[in-house]
């Protein structure tokens, strides 16, 4: 079966209204692209953003849309609907900016888009001794490489960047057997896999996100590590008291942050409380024109830089 992608541009201001016309239609499944809720975005979350991609920023300065799907084989007469529907909006609602309320359409094969991108991914080789491997796969030969081994369909953190790629190397190098690892920001649970898997004896994720905290514990589980080894935490350690207490219950040789350098600033002051009196804070996710910020926030804190590594604008630090 083909189907029909249906774009309808729109304004900001009239998206709601428009939404909520389709649905009484009887048109469902709406994916909605609103200029304004992204620009709200970005201003609300600075703080955790170094750069934004120009070219995305400028696509959506002014693109408010709402996409439906249509069988190809009945699209000819929801169409009809659709744009009679459209003609009739503006004089029903002559105070609401609509926009331009045109029709762009484009044929969809009937395809399996959850998986089909799965067929280009191949295992991804970090550093010396690692390789992430994506779940849905097989690998017969690892090289002599400890498998990591991900659900790559998810956001938070796959070993693509830059930034992780220095994380997982600096542990490689950091790593001899017996450590505790605390993941600051732990997302997918990518770096305390990595820990565990290089001998690390326990690590634990902290994460903001609730949806983190379920993700990490999966693909800790899937590398063979149960709750003795692999502990998972939604919180903010700065503001959660409750979280901090119980995670310096005991410290740890190694406290890792691959976030950005507003949030790595702000959880400095109580990373040494986390360390052990030799133990090593890796940072990393750091635009090379904020490191300076970080190094004065790691000097503040009262820890040292002992290690650094950059990849393109991106840079990881080691502090003790």
């Amino acid at each position: 079966m083909q189907w029909i992608e249906v774009t309808v541009r729109t304004a900001s201001a009239g998206i709601e209204l428009l939404c909520a016309e389709l649905t009484d239609a009887g048109f469902d499944s709406l994916v909605i692209d609103d200029s304004a809720e992204f620009a709200n975005f970005l201003e609300e979350s600075k703080d955790y953003w170094d750069y934004v991609d120009d070219a995305l920023a400028k696509k959506m300065q002014d693109c408010s849309q709402v996409r439906l799907y249509l069988p190809e084989d009945t699209a000819q007469e929801a169409l009809a609907e659709l744009r009679a529907l459209l003609r009739e909006l503006p004089a029903r609602y002559p105070t609401c900016d609509f926009g331009a309320l045109t029709i762009a359409l484009e044929n969809i094969p009937q395809e399996d888009w959850e998986n089909s991108w799965k067929q280009n991914y191949r295992p991804l080789p970090v550093g010396e001794r690692l390789l992430v491997v994506p779940q849905w796969m097989t690998v017969d030969d690892l090289g002599g490489r400890l498998p990591v081994i991900l659900d790559l369909g998810l956001t938070f953190g796959t070993g693509e960047h830059a930034s992780t790629q220095m994380c997982m190397r600096a542990l490689e190098s950091l790593i001899s057997g017996g450590e505790r690892i605390a993941d600051l920001g732990s997302g997918s649970g990518i770096l305390s896999v990595c820990a565990l898997r290089l001998g690390a004896q326990s690590a634990v994720g902290v994460d903001v996100d609730p949806a983190a905290e379920h993700i990490a514990r999966e693909n800790a589980a899937r590398n063979g590590f149960g709750a003795d080894r692999f502990r998972a935490c939604t919180g903010n350690v700065v503001t959660d008291t409750a979280l901090m207490e119980s995670l310096c219950a005991a410290r740890y040789d190694i406290v890792c942050a691959n976030i950005v350098a507003g949030v790595i600033v702000q959880l400095l002051p109580v990373v040494p409380r986390l360390l052990k009196e030799s133990g090593i804070f890796l940072c990393s996710g750091i635009l090379v024109s904020r490191e300076e910020e970080v190094r004065q926030a790691i000097a503040q804190a009262g820890l040292h830089v002992v290690g650094r590594e950059q990849t393109d604008e991106w840079c990881c630090l080691l502090a003790q």
